[in-house]
């Protein structure tokens, strides 16, 4: 045997024994591989979303009024009144009539403007706007029950986790993406 074939030889047992000695210490954590969820509770929050809501409406206006003490219709009503009074009665009764005819002809026509005022309206339609708040819920994370054989412990997750939480080579969680072998 050469030395060469020796050297081969001794290096090849030295590399069989430490694949040996690291494929045992692989199995040094024999425990689970994965925690078993139990439970995962949404952790939620309300959100009000503001948003401008419009409708058109119809308005009524009045016109503006250019007699407001209705003078015009009053005067109106007495010359009328008047002469209609006078048309009754003889002397001192024909006089009295024509006073009392001028006085009911003055209410009338008064009552009778403010009326053709009061219904002289026009309309026009105006959009109303309100702010109204649409409702949504948010998910902030989870509460997580888990059970790594027969410990039960608890946590909180920003993502669902599924029905396992994957453990590191010492048992402990992986709980982000970036850790998961």
């Amino acid at each position: 045997m050469n030395k060469s074939m020796a050297a081969g030889i001794g290096i090849g047992v030295a590399a069989a024994m430490g694949i040996a000695a690291v494929a045992s210490n692989l199995d040094a954590f024999s425990g689970p591989q994965y925690a078993q969820v139990v439970n995962a509770t949404p952790i939620t929050e309300t959100v009000k979303t503001p948003r401008q809501e419009c409708r058109d409406v119809t308005v009524t206006h009045r016109r503006p009024v250019q007699d407001e003490h209705q003078i015009a219709g009053s005067v109106l009503g007495a010359v009328a009144g008047g002469v209609l009074g006078h048309q009754f009665g003889g002397g001192r009764g024909r006089d009295v009539a024509t006073v009392a005819g001028a006085l009911a002809g003055g209410y009338a026509g008064n009552r009778t403007q403010s009326s053709l005022q009061e219904n002289d309206t026009y309309t026009t339609t105006k959009q109303r706007c309100s702010t109204v708040y649409d409702k949504s819920q948010k998910t902030l994370g989870y509460d997580v029950t888990y059970k790594i054989g027969d410990q039960q412990g608890k946590v909180r997750m920003d993502r669902q986790p599924g029905s396992q939480i994957p453990l590191d080579r010492n048992g402990q969680l992986i709980l982000n993406d970036s850790n998961r072998t």
